[in-house]
């Protein structure tokens, strides 16, 4: 099928629905971990709390992408029936969380809100490779980058917005702030309001042949040897792109589980207090306590809101992608390896940071999330069958959730444990591995996937 050349609005109405799924994204990211301590949890415990996030993406991510590719819906296409379930479901999740009354509840909540942000975040990535000519698809990608930075800024800075507004940081031991309880409350509104501004705002295209789609629709499948047999065929260069997306995502699963309570202790010193420490039948001891819990989750407040600077400079970097991609190609391969370098030594930097700099490791690291976003989507669609391009999509996830799941089960805790105790140690882990995710990109040499000619109009 030729498909057409979209404008950038019509690029942007069919992304839109991303600053939803970043909202869920950057909350349960920035904020999680801050839920985890003050329900209890000590740091070496948040890691493993976290493993609900990959696991559900491992397991929804290939389905979701699996079905959707055999799903043709009179009104509401292909994708965009996984968007509104996804999006559901994640509001209500988003909601609920920061009313958790003990850790094994926020931790369910964690199960559910990531399964359910999988249901919408994969077809979205689908989507972009439906609607678009190969010429595009940087393009595509990038403007996506720019609406998930856009995103990833407003929704980090949320509790500290809402503080300012009057909202107490204050809160009783075990009990979640109001100020994190109204963040997620907005979130949730504008999960489900953005998602649904892209499903009534864009069309899908049909299957060319639709009996033969209904044909091949009915008959019997078999999702185990299917998939099975699509990651046997895999292409080269997505087992390439693996390995960056190893090294890449590692790292960042490493920044949203442990840079609350590194960041709060090494460059706030404030960490989170521990409530077996103080007497509270005692009233100085528990207005010690009360002095130093209130510290945390303002300093809190300030780590999110400095997370949140990595979304904005990945919005810039994307803002300076699209302009160019529009009309020139891009080295895609170098790109990347550029900007993931940079993000590692961004992180690398937080030994030294203070709370004045902080702010310009997180611009480092937006370099390299913003390429994150793209790249890897935009040299991946070039490379497979667009019939199986859900399901690819979806099998290409597991790149992303298999090094989250090993970080969670230990990965980190142990590497960092080889340089001290210091909390701060996950960060240098976190930049170590960047750096080598992005030397990894020396792997790419498909020529189609670096950068692919643009088509005339």
């Amino acid at each position: 099928m030729k498909k057409q050349k979209l404008g950038f609005w019509e690029i942007w109405n069919m992304s839109f629905g991303f600053l939803g799924i970043q909202f869920g994204f950057a909350l349960q990211g920035g904020f999680m971990s801050r839920i985890f301590q003050t329900l209890g949890a000590s740091k070496d415990e948040i890691p493993l709390l976290w493993i609900a996030a990959p696991l559900t993406g491992l397991i929804v991510q290939p389905i979701v992408g699996y079905l959707s590719d055999k799903t043709w819906h009179p009104k509401l296409g292909r994708r965009r029936p996984y968007f509104l379930i996804g999006a559901i479901l994640s509001s209500l999740a988003l909601f609920f969380v920061p009313y958790s009354p003990a850790l094994w509840v926020a931790a369910g909540f964690l199960w559910v809100l990531d399964a359910s942000i999988n249901v919408s975040m994969e077809p979205f990535r689908a989507l972009v490779a439906d609607k678009l000519p190969n010429s595009q698809r940087s393009y595509g990608f990038v403007v996506q980058t720019l609406i998930i930075g856009i995103g990833t800024w407003i929704a980090s800075n949320l509790p500290w917005m809402v503080s300012q507004f009057g909202v107490s940081d204050s809160a009783d031991s075990g009990v979640i702030t109001d100020t994190v309880k109204v963040a997620f409350a907005i979130g949730a509104f504008v999960f489900l309001l953005s998602v649904l501004y892209t499903i009534f705002t864009t069309s899908e295209y049909p299957p060319e042949d639709m009996e033969e789609f209904e044909r091949e629709k009915a008959q019997k499948s078999n999702f185990i040897k299917d998939i099975t047999n699509n990651i046997g065929s895999m292409p080269t260069t997505m087992k390439k792109l693996g390995v960056i997306q190893f090294f890449s995502w590692f790292a960042f699963f490493t920044m949203w589980s442990l840079a609350n309570p590194a960041l709060t202790e090494h460059v706030f010193h404030t960490p989170a207090p521990i409530e077996t420490a103080f007497d509270m039948a005692d009233s100085a001891q528990k207005l010690a306590f009360d002095t130093a819990n209130t510290a945390f989750q303002k300093s809190s407040n300030l780590v999110g809101s400095a997370m949140g600077i990595y979304g904005l400079s990945s919005m810039a970097f994307a803002l300076l992608l699209t302009f160019y991609t529009s009309k020139r190609r891009i080295n895609r391969k170098f790109v990347h390896m550029g900007s993931l370098i940079l993000g590692g030594i961004g992180f690398l930097m937080m030994n030294i940071a203070t709370p004045e700099t902080l702010k310009y490791c997180f611009i480092l690291i937006g370099f390299a999330w913003g390429s994150i976003l793209s790249m890897p989507y935009a040299m991946l669609s070039s490379s497979v069958d667009p019939k199986k391009m859900g399901v690819i999509m979806g099998i290409f996830n597991m790149f992303i959730v298999i090094p989250q799941i090993i970080a969670a089960l230990g990965g980190i805790n142990f590497i960092s444990g080889l340089l001290g105790e210091e909390a701060i140690n996950a960060m240098t882990v976190a930049g170590i591995s960047l750096v080598i995710a992005g030397l990894c990109n020396l792997l790419i040499t498909n020529k189609n996937a670096i950068t692919y000619q643009i088509e005339e109009n």
